[in-house]
């Protein structure tokens, strides 16, 4: 390669594996096809003009841009309302905010895909040793999980015995940072008809991340109340610059805003600061987006299947989430895996990550994340949990051409430490 220092027979390697996903590569992008005709279609029908960039300061009564973004939501979700707002700072956010806006003191909160993300953990207060942080624990909400069985699928037998008189069912759509596979949109249906039979006044809520415009469908096409994400994930499209979103059912909606704002105000409420044209624009972009970042991980998957590494998910598994898990096996092959993944990313590409004791996390973590948003993880993103067995979870993508390129680094990174050997092939 001309512009990069990547072993030529890594190069040789990595044309055969991208001949190889012809036919995988070209689902992707009819799935992206779909998905963009739904979001213009969108655009089309909400009647989206410049006037709707125009950024509102204080209160933000009548920002027309604000409002009709949570229409376009709204539609794209197959949602009765949307609550789409840059002031949600990340994915956990929005969780917290939709959790503590429709749950109250004596409820009952049951996960049904075993425990929950990292970062959800103190929100809940999930072993929090009674510190009087305002989890949802401190506020008299009581919280039961359902484990997944062995194989790390979800326990449908299970929920009929915990699911009656739970306020809330939380789903997590992607795997985290677990082996487990990620949902599909078939076994989310699944549950929630399960649910619904068994238990019709709880609530289902999805925690989408991740998720967004992998399939053609999503959780509320198939009945989920509720779905939650971030906008530095796919639906911001490598655009939006923070904020998150909470669609579904209008009288849940309207809780959620409660709980963002204050009690009656809700909605009506929020200036844009100027964020409205960024949002839009990310969504626009967000299936074709999102469609790279699946190039580059079914790309990565089988490069590193090639030297002997166990990826997930399976090449037999249905996609419904853009994360890649590959397995190093080692502290330092995931250190040299994420140090070339930032070699190869378009902004601080000359920074070397190392762990760090990250915030909300039991382990120290090390991130490569190169990206011109900070934490995005549509962007090409890699990071990890130091410890065994040392998954790394690779993300995003905003090209496919250069999140390939960022992945071969990564191969060339371990290759140069002695840590992958062609005589693995």
């Amino acid at each position: 390669m001309d512009f990069f220092k990547i072993d030529d027979r890594l190069e040789e390697i990595g044309r055969a594996v991208e001949s190889s996903l012809s036919h995988k590569f070209s689902e992707i992008d009819s799935i992206a096809f779909y998905n963009e005709s739904k979001v213009l279609r969108a655009f089309i029908d909400n009647k989206i003009s410049d006037a709707h960039f125009a950024g509102s300061t204080g209160y933000g009564y009548g920002d027309k841009g604000r409002d009709a973004l949570d229409s376009l939501y709204a539609q794209i979700f197959e949602a009765e309302d949307a609550l789409v707002r840059h002031n949600f700072v990340s994915g956990t956010h929005a969780l917290s905010v939709a959790l503590f806006g429709i749950l109250r003191p004596g409820d009952r909160l049951l996960s049904l895909t075993g425990k929950p993300y990292d970062t959800m953990e103190q929100v809940i207060g999930i072993d929090d040793d009674n510190k009087n942080s305002g989890s949802l624990k401190d506020y008299g909400i009581n919280y039961q999980q359902l484990d997944l069985l062995n194989d790390k699928t979800v326990d449908f037998d299970g929920i009929k015995h915990v699911i009656k008189g739970a306020k809330v069912a939380y789903i997590q759509r992607s795997r985290g940072y677990s082996s487990r596979q990620s949902l599909t949109i078939d076994e989310i249906e699944k549950i929630t008809k399960i649910v619904y039979k068994l238990s019709p006044k709880t609530i289902v809520v999805i925690d989408n991340c991740y998720g967004e415009f992998v399939c053609k469908n999503e959780p509320t096409d198939v009945g989920a109340d509720l779905i939650v994400g971030s906008l530095i994930k796919n639906p911001g499209g490598g655009i939006a610059q923070t904020g998150g979103y909470i669609a579904g059912r209008k009288d849940l909606v309207e809780l959620c805003s409660y709980r963002l704002t204050a009690p009656g105000i809700g909605k009506e409420v929020g200036c844009s600061l100027g964020q409205n044209k960024n949002m839009y624009m990310g969504i626009f972009f967000a299936p074709s987006v999102t469609a790279n970042a699946l190039k580059v991980s079914a790309y990565s998957r089988a490069l590193f299947q090639k030297f002997g590494f166990v990826t997930l998910p399976k090449d037999d598994e249905k996609i419904s989430d853009i994360v890649s898990v590959l397995q190093l096996g080692s502290k330092e092959a995931l250190i040299a895996f994420c140090q070339g993944i930032q070699s190869g990313s378009p902004i601080d590409s000359f920074v070397t990550p190392e762990p760090w004791d990250m915030p909300g996390y039991d382990s120290q973590v090390i991130m490569a994340a190169g990206a011109f948003t900070n934490g995005s993880s549509i962007e090409i993103s890699a990071d990890a949990p130091l410890k065994p067995p040392y998954n790394v979870y690779l993300q995003g993508g905003l090209t496919y051409n250069s999140g390939k390129i960022s992945v071969l680094l990564a191969a060339q990174s371990l290759l140069d430490r002695g840590l992958l050997s062609f005589n693995d092939l």
